[in-house]
Protein backbone atom coordinates (compact mmCIF):
# COMPACT_ATOMS: atom_id res chain seq x y z
CA UNK A 1 0.00 0.00 0.00
CA UNK A 2 1.39 3.50 -1.01
CA UNK A 3 -0.29 7.22 -0.55
CA UNK A 4 -1.29 9.62 -2.93
CA UNK A 5 -2.17 13.49 -2.29
CA UNK A 6 -5.07 15.66 -3.53
CA UNK A 7 -3.87 18.18 -5.16
CA UNK A 8 -4.84 20.68 -2.95
CA UNK A 9 -3.22 18.65 0.14
CA UNK A 10 0.21 18.31 -1.28
CA UNK A 11 -0.25 22.26 -2.11
CA UNK A 12 -0.95 21.98 1.74
CA UNK A 13 1.71 20.08 2.97
CA UNK A 14 4.59 21.42 1.02
CA UNK A 15 3.56 25.00 2.32
CA UNK A 16 3.90 23.77 5.99
CA UNK A 17 7.42 22.76 4.71
CA UNK A 18 8.09 26.02 3.18
CA UNK A 19 6.62 27.59 6.46
CA UNK A 20 8.49 25.60 8.77
CA UNK A 21 11.55 25.99 6.98
CA UNK A 22 11.29 30.13 6.54
CA UNK A 23 11.26 29.82 10.35
CA UNK A 24 14.49 28.11 11.28
CA UNK A 25 16.66 26.34 8.79
CA UNK A 26 16.19 22.34 9.41
CA UNK A 27 12.85 23.03 10.76
CA UNK A 28 11.16 22.42 7.44
CA UNK A 29 13.14 19.28 7.27
CA UNK A 30 11.91 18.12 10.83
CA UNK A 31 8.17 18.59 9.69
CA UNK A 32 8.76 16.84 6.58
CA UNK A 33 10.75 13.51 8.49
CA UNK A 34 7.50 13.79 11.44
CA UNK A 35 5.17 13.78 8.17
CA UNK A 36 6.83 10.86 6.89
CA UNK A 37 6.79 8.74 9.78
CA UNK A 38 3.12 9.32 10.21
CA UNK A 39 2.78 8.23 6.85
CA UNK A 40 4.59 5.23 7.16
CA UNK A 41 2.53 4.24 10.31
CA UNK A 42 -1.03 4.80 8.07
CA UNK A 43 -0.01 2.75 5.21
CA UNK A 44 1.03 0.10 7.45
CA UNK A 45 -2.25 0.08 9.49
CA UNK A 46 -4.61 2.57 8.47
CA UNK A 47 -7.41 1.63 10.10
CA UNK A 48 -5.57 2.27 13.25
CA UNK A 49 -6.76 5.83 13.09
CA UNK A 50 -10.08 7.68 14.20
CA UNK A 51 -12.39 8.04 11.83
CA UNK A 52 -12.64 11.68 11.36
CA UNK A 53 -16.08 11.86 9.07
CA UNK A 54 -18.17 8.36 8.91
CA UNK A 55 -18.12 5.90 7.06
CA UNK A 56 -14.16 5.80 6.17
CA UNK A 57 -12.85 9.10 6.71
CA UNK A 58 -9.95 9.27 9.10
CA UNK A 59 -7.15 10.92 10.70
CA UNK A 60 -3.76 11.08 12.05
CA UNK A 61 -2.13 13.38 13.85
CA UNK A 62 1.27 15.03 14.06
CA UNK A 63 2.47 14.79 17.06
CA UNK A 64 6.00 18.05 17.28
CA UNK A 65 3.59 20.11 15.06
CA UNK A 66 0.32 20.85 14.68
CA UNK A 67 -1.17 19.29 12.27
CA UNK A 68 -3.54 16.56 11.21
CA UNK A 69 -3.42 14.69 8.11
CA UNK A 70 -7.10 13.20 6.76
CA UNK A 71 -7.28 10.62 4.62
CA UNK A 72 -9.27 7.88 3.60
CA UNK A 73 -8.33 4.16 1.59
CA UNK A 74 -9.40 4.52 -2.16
CA UNK A 75 -9.05 1.04 -4.32
CA UNK A 76 -6.03 -0.24 -1.96
CA UNK A 77 -3.83 3.14 -1.69
CA UNK A 78 -4.14 5.91 1.22
CA UNK A 79 -5.68 8.81 -0.74
CA UNK A 80 -4.73 12.03 1.67
CA UNK A 81 -7.59 14.58 2.01
CA UNK A 82 -6.09 17.21 3.79
CA UNK A 83 -2.55 18.22 5.84
CA UNK A 84 -4.46 20.91 8.02
CA UNK A 85 -3.63 22.74 11.22
CA UNK A 86 -5.35 21.97 14.02
CA UNK A 87 -6.99 24.60 15.15
CA UNK A 88 -7.90 26.41 11.84
CA UNK A 89 -10.80 25.76 9.62
CA UNK A 90 -12.38 22.45 10.80
CA UNK A 91 -14.00 20.23 8.07
CA UNK A 92 -13.08 22.77 5.26
CA UNK A 93 -11.33 19.76 3.25
CA UNK A 94 -15.11 18.02 2.63
CA UNK A 95 -15.36 19.47 -0.57
CA UNK A 96 -12.76 17.16 -2.03
CA UNK A 97 -14.75 14.12 -0.96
Amino acid sequence: MSYRFHPAAEAEHYEAVQFYESCSVGLGGDYLAEFEQVMEHVVSAPHRYRIERPPNIRRASLVRFPYKVIYREVEGDIQVLSVSHKRRRPAYWAERL
